[in-house]
């Protein structure tokens, strides 16, 4: 069945408009930190599908949110890595206003 009404989506099922709960997260560590006006909170989560990585950022109350599978951390470890020694061996370019 399709439908042009907007509670249902394109695979024809109702769609309630209502977003689905999260599952229970657990806190294992969080660390917060300021860079000029963002404020950046890193969590090491778990839940029932596995542990993540949350990274927020927020800025005048609006809040954004990264979500990295535990599975990933080593590969966002060399990936940072790279990108410091990139900004330590690449010179500033200056603009002038």
């Amino acid at each position: 069945m399709i439908s042009h009404d907007r509670n249902y989506a394109s695979n024809g099922f109702r769609n309630s408009g209502a977003p689905h709960p999260s599952p229970p997260e657990e806190s294992i560590r969080s660390e917060k930190f300021q860079v000029e006006r963002k404020v950046f909170i890193v969590s090491l989560k778990e839940n029932p599908r596995g542990r993540f990585l949350r990274i927020t950022e927020d800025v005048g109350g609006r809040r954004d949110h990264i979500i990295i599978p535990a599975t990933g951390l080593e590969d966002l470890r060399r990936v940072l890595d790279e990108m410091i020694q990139s900004d330590r061996e690449t010179p500033a370019k200056l603009t002038e206003e």
